[in-house]
């Protein structure tokens, strides 16, 4: 058996500049948690496979395909591959994610 505790795992290094914590990655999934502090959001960005983002903590704006939502615990949104996206937070509360892709990213995230 495997846990990872999730809040203690080292963040990765991203084009966002944003902590991100690789949690688990194999051929077939990556799970990547994502934490955007007051002000802080994700580079307007594309990648290669399907994806989604599920809400852990606080309220952000999402933004896919020009389309932007306001997003709240427990929110499940689905983003497809090689559509234009990104993540914002607004608000003056830790807006926490995790971010699913699926199958596992090979190629690079394009930056826009």
């Amino acid at each position: 058996m495997e846990i990872i505790h999730a809040l203690q795992a080292a963040d990765a290094s991203n084009p966002h500049g944003v902590s991100a914590k690789g949690l688990h990655s194999t051929e077939h999934v990556q799970v990547t948690m994502v934490t955007l502090q007051p002000g802080e959001a994700l580079k307007p960005h594309i990648t290669p496979v399907d994806a989604f983002f599920y809400v852990l903590e606080g309220r952000g704006i999402v933004e896919i395909g020009g389309e932007q939502q306001e997003i709240v615990r427990d929110d499940l949104v689905v983003s497809p591959a090689r559509v234009p996206h990104r993540l914002m937070n607004p608000h003056e509360e830790t807006f926490r994610f995790l971010v699913v892709k699926t199958p596992a990213q090979k190629e690079a995230t394009r930056l826009l």
